[in-house]
């Protein structure tokens, strides 16, 4: 915000005075991390019970004169950066901050700590208990708004159903036991791994978040289920499907429990390594052609955004050089690139029950930081970043590639280990030939990490020195003008003439082969021009039927 609009908001602020939504604390010095936790918990399930975009904790204000009074509390960046951490770590489900502004006000440095609503039908908590405020009072969230914040989901969160006929009889024993497992080891620092293991499995499943009142919800069957428990979950068909396309063909479904039958899934993709060779050298780095961790995380990002009213199925698809999984439903809250920057965390999700349960498991990540990890585990593996498709208004398909696009890419990745995500997530769209913006294409330039001009900008040559590359990539490349237009002038002076098809043989299979045919007849035209021009040739044919020799010399 400008120093304009936070002056704006403070005054608003002060003008309605502490409210449920609204706290104001003095902070000269410093102020205790759980208490901040605490009012955390209490503002967010407040905005959420109140329809507000943010709450607001405001340091350096007086809350009895709520006169301006500054605080030095960490003055720091990285120590504010470490307070929205702490607050990642202690939430459940896992969130922080929306913003922290600092405002200089000519009475003091004021802190405003911008608090998110919780989530639709999920109350936020603080080391295991929930916060709300009563007035200016912060006091325990109360059976009343519990449920009024958990009965949100039930209409608009297909996953927090409950299921009738489900019992826990319907529950795999297997999957049960090692989720009870996920979930000890994220909060080991809370209980005992035998406490956990311990606990009666209706009082597991509650904590969990799988069931309301003792019935399972359909997200319990969806991760715990035993797979003839799908048929309660009709019509949604609750099914994964991997199908191996090329020369072999081959498919197989997999229904619940996802939490063990994503994993099983993935030991059915041909995953042989890959051996790259080393730039200049003739060592070799041996990579799988796919990471797991990698095309679980993108399993499972189907599996939690999928939209169960369009009663679709997961579809992993395994070709010869990459997979494809597919979701039915819309890239929900924001958009892939901002992710793969680490530059947006989730306020929503499509399934609010199922993506906490899958966090609680540790299948997902709940502050969006599992896609950005999918494109630095690529990045360390030499290989192109994942491709997101959402060019149907409703399915999201997303393309994890396991073999080489541009080997002049890979040989950068090979020689820079210290490029920064941003610029190999360009040097990526550059290889597939899509475009970046002008200032990204300036900085590459500058680091001489591309060249060539756009549309057919290319990764730069200084990445091609492995003996296996630099031909193919000097064919792709192709040379300068100047070689062209002596090429020309040699073949008129060894041969007397030449007519305009003799010029195109001379050239056309030496020029780059990023040029289509039509690309290379302008070239070729634009090279003839040039050398007439420049009076170096002349035309002793007609305009439509050119004869080219060279120029007479001057006297």
């Amino acid at each position: 915000m400008t120093e304009q609009e936070m002056q704006a908001l403070l005054d608003r602020l002060i003008a309605g005075g502490e409210r449920e939504t609204v706290e104001f604390k003095e902070a000269s010095r410093d102020y205790k991390t759980g208490r901040i936790g605490e009012y955390f918990s209490a503002l967010s399930n407040e905005a959420n019970l109140r329809g507000a975009d943010t709450a607001w904790l405001v340091f350096g204000i007086d809350d009895k004169t709520r006169l301006v009074v500054g605080t030095d509390y960490r003055p720091e960046l990285d120590r504010q950066n470490g307070l929205k951490w702490q607050i990642t770590q202690n939430t459940e489900p896992s969130v922080t901050f929306r913003d922290i502004h600092v405002f200089d006000h000519p009475d003091g440095r004021v802190l405003f700590f911008g608090i998110p609503p919780a989530p639709q039908g999920i109350p936020i908590a603080w080391n295991g208990h929930y916060y709300a405020r009563a007035g200016e009072s912060l006091v325990s969230l109360g059976l009343d708004k519990l449920d009024t914040i958990r009965s949100q989901g039930l209409g608009s969160d297909w996953s927090a159903v409950p299921v009738p006929d489900a019992t826990f009889d319907d529950l795999d024993p297997e999957a049960l036991t090692q989720a009870r497992a996920a979930f000890a080891l994220k909060y080991r620092h809370r209980f005992d791994e035998a406490e956990v293991m311990g606990w009666p499995v209706e009082v597991f499943t509650d904590r969990a978040r799988l069931t309301r009142g003792g019935q399972l919800n359909r997200a319990a069957l969806l991760l715990l289920g035993r797979p003839e428990s799908a048929l309660l979950l009709s019509p949604h068909p609750a099914q994964l499907t991997w199908g191996l396309y090329g020369e072999s063909r081959a498919y197989e479904h997999f229904g619940p429990p996802f939490l063990l039958t994503t994993t099983w899934l993935y030991r059915r993709i041909r995953n042989t390594p890959l051996r790259l060779v080393q730039p200049g050298t003739l060592m070799q780095v041996e990579v799988p052609k796919y990471d797991e961790r990698i095309v679980l995380e993108a399993i499972h990002n189907a599996v939690a955004h999928q939209d169960a009213s369009r009663a679709g199925r997961v579809l992993v698809q395994e070709f010869p050089d990459r997979l494809v999984v597919t979701n039915e439903g819309g890239f929900f809250d924001g958009q892939p690139g901002e992710y793969a920057a680490g530059q947006r965390s989730p306020i929503r999700y499509r399934n609010q029950t199922l993506a906490q349960a899958m966090a609680e498991f540790g299948m997902i990540d709940t502050m969006g930081f599992g896609i950005l990890d999918m494109h630095q585990r690529q990045m360390r593996r030499f290989l192109p970043m994942p491709d997101y498709d959402l060019s149907e208004p409703n399915r999201v398909k997303v393309t994890i590639h396991g073999a080489v696009v541009d080997e002049a890419y890979t040989n950068l990745l090979m020689q820079r280990g210290d490029l920064p995500l941003t610029d190999v997530l360009a040097l990526d769209r550059v290889q597939k030939g899509l475009p970046i913006p002008d200032d990204m294409v300036k900085r590459l330039r500058r680091a001489k990490l591309v060249e060539g001009r756009r549309p057919h900008m290319r990764v730069a040559a200084l990445v091609a020195d492995a003996t296996s590359t630099r031909s193919g990539y000097i064919h792709a490349r192709g040379q300068d003008d100047l070689h062209y237009l002596r090429l020309i002038v040699d073949y008129l002076d060894q041969f007397g003439q030449g007519t305009r098809q003799d010029i195109d043989d001379l050239l056309r299979g030496k020029l780059a082969d990023s040029l289509d045919p039509d690309e290379k007849t302008r070239k070729i035209a634009n090279l003839l021009t040039k050398l007439r021009r420049d009076g170096h040739i002349r035309n002793t044919g007609t305009r439509t039927n050119p004869v080219w020799t060279l120029a007479d010399p001057p006297e």
